[in-house]
């Protein structure tokens, strides 16, 4: 038999465990239905310019934006903001922190021909860097949650040069990790992890250092794209609009995730939930026989994605497919890091008892698999 066959008991009541696109709960496809009338409109008119205004005040209150600072909004994804910032946001040279994949894809990013090799600070997966100011750095950028390998970072302001920004991409722990934004000038994501809904925008709480750092950058007469013009995503956020057609789907389903959070404490529950979720995992690969945490620092775990190797003993790839005939989906380790792993995501959508019987039917498939 190429998998072990679960008995129903101990399943989880939903099988998605993807790190993104992530669970999409049921509350969100009925308001998505109920809206339906919305998809197919124009988006330069009042009921798509409204529920645009509406997740920005909704983000802004989940993340208690200080005075001044806004929500804006762009299309594409956090690929599309890599490309925009290293554009319209480095001013000459940026610190780039790598700890994993998507660390490593912003700094590529920043080594744009009309900007100063970028300052990168690479370490192995599995473990963490921190900034260090530097002379001439205008841009400090780092993942608040590295997907990849699921090791979080603190977002803690680095006081460099005069003006100089600190810049988080948040796209896996946005919603899901609580933080003082404060100490970011950016904190820019994708929508489809915690905040549960589809791909295709990018948001961005920015400070006022950062709108002026833009506004002058567009200003200065250095070439950018109008469609990765962060100066065109600040004056159409104003608007409530964006450049392009924006996902209308993704926009509603945003907003569904985002009043629910809401109404169950906002970001302080959300951390709560998937810190309890996540350590769940952490205590039961510290005690189990053939798992170990993959980041060894519990200072430095992720309590939205939680990686977990495996003793060689144990076909971690075969344990994945066998889960995935159960339907339990998406536990499969990033592509790229090639470890003999499990990734879960204990995004806020996830329940923390799914995790528990996750648990459960991990320890059940490797004791029957063979």
């Amino acid at each position: 038999m190429s998998h072990v066959l679960l008995p129903r008991e101990i399943l989880p009541a939903d099988g998605r465990f993807g790190c993104g696109p992530s669970k999409v709960r049921a509350g969100q496809l009925e308001k998505l239905n109920a809206h339906a009338s919305l998809l197919g409109t124009s988006h330069r008119q009042a009921p798509v310019k409204d529920l645009v205004g509406r997740t920005r005040s909704h983000l802004a209150e989940l993340f208690r934006l200080p005075h001044g600072y806004e929500i804006i909004l762009g299309n594409g994804g956090s690929t599309a903001f890599w490309d925009a910032a290293a554009f319209g946001l480095i001013d000459k040279r940026s610190q780039n922190l790598v700890f994993g994949e998507f660390g490593g894809k912003f700094a590529a990013a920043a080594k744009a021909p009309w900007l100063e090799a970028p300052d990168v600070r690479d370490v192995p997966a599995g473990t963490r860097t921190v900034a260090e100011a530097v002379e001439g750095v205008d841009v400090y950028a780092w993942p608040h949650n590295e997907t990849s390998t699921g090791v979080a970072a603190p977002v803690e302001r680095v006081h460099g040069d005069e003006g100089a920004l600190t810049v988080i991409d948040a796209t896996s722990a946005a919603g899901g990790i609580d933080l003082n934004i404060s100490q970011a000038d950016v904190y820019y994501f994708a929508p489809q992890k915690n905040l549960g809904s589809d791909g295709g925008l990018w948001f961005a709480a920015v400070s006022p250092a950062a709108i002026e750092r833009i506004e002058r950058i567009a200003a200065s007469g250095r070439y950018i794209p109008e469609f990765l013009s962060l100066k065109n995503a600040v004056d159409n956020s104003r608007l409530n609009q964006t450049l392009n057609t924006p996902a209308l789907a993704t926009l509603v389903l945003l907003e569904a995730q985002l009043e629910w959070m809401s109404e169950n404490g906002g970001l302080q529950w959300a951390d709560a939930r998937t810190h309890e979720s996540s350590q769940v995992l952490y205590d039961w690969a510290e005690a189990s026989s053939f798992a170990a945490p993959f980041v060894a620092d519990p200072a430095d775990r992720s309590p939205v994605v939680v990686t977990i190797d495996f003793d060689e003993s144990v076909d971690a790839a075969a344990v994945a497919k066998s889960l995935r005939a159960n339907g339990i989906v998406d536990t499969e380790p990033y592509r790229k890091l090639g470890r003999n792993q499990l990734r879960v995501a204990t995004f806020v959508s996830i329940e923390p008892d799914d995790v528990r019987q996750l648990i459960r039917c991990i320890d059940y498939t490797v004791e029957h698999l063979g």
